[in-house]
């Protein structure tokens, strides 16, 4: 085990280490707000800063190990180890989730914010092209995409719902083309002796022989690492190697990333609502008076929604089929929706809050879903499908009190995410990246094709209504918590009056695809997923340094 520092830390909540290539500096993100990328060097007791890097994620080493790239305020963005100014790449690249891969031929590709596609640009910068033309991926966002030599191709993740589902997939840089090779995995990496190192959920590390020309697995794999930190959530996991053979990771239990919901004022100061409440939390939905709290719970096979009683009040168990996810409440309070799978398809389906009835089903299109909301009236719901192509990921509209069928609310050649209801039931807003960009706007409801009012301006995501109709919430492209006023809403206007920056939400759990936060009746509060921290009784993340590993790994390949 290595230490950082005195108060240094590495943020697991992210790709947040790289490795050069000679495998004697470490390059890491600390978990403080708006933190830096951090040079720790085999010989320095001390880790030192680089300049320039605020807010940076999932960086990435240059082959020659000059440079390192890195996305921060979504820009892809390079440094060199040795300090200077950062030089811009490219625009439009993804936060989070999304990462880069630096190829031997000087060229980078990386996620865009939609995570539908990869793009390729040169390290020197300039144009880019399309990495990634086969767009026919089932499930949910591309991300995490890792070079493979001689700019055969890359790896990258698919994941589903927030990363409920995590698959592997190759992408032939020859051909553009992609094809699944591993599912539930968290992160893969081809290694210099002919493997595919990779990490199952649980934190076990594998290593299965590679076809690097056919792109193919061709053996069995072989357990060679234990106890590697795995963040579903995101779809990664905390693991670093170099080609001279040395491996960095952070020790963890795998598979069960603890976290918890906090509350946060509108000055950014946080609260847990209950410290003795915590597990694999993936979405939440605050009841309409504010008392209770419906959470999404568990991955994979494992998946249900729960009641929390706010604060200190137990949690229930609302549903059992192990497939259940992303609740929504009626606007009075007694019914939860949720989202149910099954092989291809999913269904919305509801039961009373106090797991006094049986599920009812509300609502079955053709085609996946993925959001859920629930009109004022609860005459409609509203639901996003799936958004695995460009052009998906449309806003369809069903009655439950009779005639089901399926009214296209936004549907575009465009990505359309996050639904949300005004509280008087006449407004939809929406986010869409219509513009190029992720940005929030609103129609009015149901007659949507009317007219329509972009609210965010630079970015902005995941609208949530004010109980009272006059604020419209929502993270701006650099992940803070904005208020836009609402000044005017007639039968026919809707107007949007000073946007107010709250807080940097940055260090909570973020969903691309889904709402990542509540706002409580009176307006003064809200309600995020953050992972647990020392301040809820964890160590400190344990980073272990580990040379010749390759020797290791051929000893444990052999026997």
């Amino acid at each position: 085990a290595i230490s950082l520092g005195d108060t240094l830390r590495v943020v697991t909540d992210y790709p947040a280490m790289a490795l050069s290539p000679d495998g004697r500096t470490l390059v890491f993100k600390d978990d403080r707000q708006n933190g830096l990328l951090w040079l720790k060097r085999l010989d320095d007791l001390e880790p030192s800063s680089i300049p320039g890097t605020v807010r940076a994620q999932n960086p990435v080493f240059s082959p020659d190990g000059e440079w390192i790239a890195f996305v921060a305020d979504g820009q892809l963005k390079k440094v060199r180890t040795s300090g200077g100014a950062t030089v811009t790449l490219a625009d439009s690249a993804a936060i989070g989730f999304g990462g880069a891969a630096w190829l031997d031929d000087n060229t980078l590709v990386y996620a865009v914010p939609t995570l539908l596609t990869l793009r390729r640009v040169s390290a020197a910068g300039g144009t880019y092209t399309a990495a990634l033309t086969d767009t026919i991926i089932t499930g949910g966002g591309i991300g995490q995409p890792v070079a493979l030599p001689n700019a055969r191709g890359v790896l990258f993740m698919n994941c589903g719902s927030g990363c409920v589902t995590m698959d592997i997939h190759v992408l032939d840089l020859e051909t553009g083309k992609q094809k699944p090779l591993l599912n539930d995995v968290a992160q893969a990496w081809y290694l210099p002796n002919g493997r595919l190192l990779y990490v199952r959920r649980d934190g076990v590390a594998l290593a299965a022989p590679f076809d690097l020309d056919a792109l193919e697995i061709t053996g069995e794999a072989i357990p060679v690492l234990e106890g590697v930190d795995v963040w579903p959530l995101n779809g990664f996991a905390l693991l670093t190697w170099s080609r001279s053979g040395s491996l960095v990771y952070v020790r963890g239990t795998g598979g069960a990333p603890l976290n918890s919901v906090v509350r946060v004022d509108r000055r950014g100061a946080i609260t847990p609502i209950d410290t003795s409440w915590y597990g694999q939390f993936n979405s939440h939905a605050l009841a309409p008076d504010g008392r209770y709290l419906a959470v999404g719970v568990g991955s994979g096979s494992a998946l249900n929604i729960w009641i929390k009683q706010l604060d200190t009040g137990p949690s229930t168990r609302l549903t059992f089929s192990n497939r259940d996810r992303r609740p929504a409440w009626s606007a009075d309070g007694k019914t939860v929706a949720f989202i149910r799978d099954s092989a291809s398809t999913s269904a919305v389906f509801a039961r009373p809050a106090d797991g006094g009835g049986p599920d009812r089903l509300l609502a079955r299109i053709d085609r996946m879903v993925q959001e859920v909301v629930w009109t004022p009236d609860g005459r409609w719901v509203i639901v996003r499908t799936d958004n695995t192509t460009a052009g998906a990921g449309d806003l369809v509209g069903v009655r439950i009190d009779g005639d089901s069928t399926v009214v296209p609310l936004v549907a575009s050649q465009f990505s359309e995410l996050h639904p949300s209801i005004s509280p008087d039931g006449r407004w939809l807003a929406y986010t869409s990246n219509e513009s190029g960009i992720n940005e929030v706007y609103v129609r009015p409801f149901p007659n949507t094709n009317a007219v329509r009012w972009q609210v965010s301006n630079g970015g902005g995501v995941s609208p949530v209504w004010s109980s009272s109709g006059d604020a419209l919430y929502f993270l701006d492209g650099d992940l803070h918590l904005s208020a836009a006023q609402v000044e005017v809403m007639s039968p026919s206007t809707f107007s949007v009056g000073r946007v107010t920056q709250l807080f940097d939400a940055s260090n909570f759990e973020f969903d691309a695809f889904s709402k990542s936060f509540t706002v409580t009746p009176d307006g003064r509060e809200f309600h995020f997923i953050a992972r647990r921290r020392t301040m809820d009784g964890d160590d400190a993340p344990k980073v272990v340094w580990v040379e010749h590993w390759f020797a290791d790994l051929e000893e444990r390949l052999e026997q």
